[in-house]
């Protein structure tokens, strides 16, 4: 048998095998009030969502994710629910909401709300890729 020598250093753990984990990539568009979420390159969901309703702000511009917080309550609103929170720039999270209704036009206080399945399985995608696999993108 003829092995390359980049083999036998893998076999012999001199080298590890490159690992690919997925890169999730999501794209809010608060004019549309849509969350497109990608996975390595694919659009693989879109969804609708709540951004700042008047006289409040959702910045703009392109973040990974900092932090996780699976049963996260607000510090700032009277303990709002904000379930798998995942935050992307010091109080600002994208997270699930109770107030789907409000889905599609913007209602938040600056987070990005979303229908609390799809902000469980975002999560569950940053968990199970990382933190420095994601990467959220806020435009108008």
């Amino acid at each position: 048998m003829k092995y390359t020598l980049i083999t036998l250093m893998v076999f012999f753990g001199v080298l590890s095998a490159p690992s690919y984990a997925a890169r999730v990539e999501v794209k809010v568009d608060i004019s549309q009030q849509k969350m497109r979420v990608y996975q390595n390159g694919r659009l693989k969901y879109t969804w609708p969502v709540s951004t700042a309703r008047k006289g409040k702000v959702t910045p703009t511009g392109t973040w990974n994710a900092k932090w996780l917080s699976k049963n996260h309550k607000s510090s700032r609103y009277n303990n709002a629910p904000m379930p798998y929170a995942i935050f992307y720039s010091g109080n600002f999270a994208i997270h699930g909401t109770n107030q789907t209704k409000r889905l599609g036009r913007p209602a938040s206080a600056g987070c990005v709300r979303v229908h609390t399945a799809n902000a469980a399985r975002l999560f569950s995608m940053v968990q199970k890729y990382g933190k420095r696999n994601f990467k959220v993108r806020i435009t108008h």
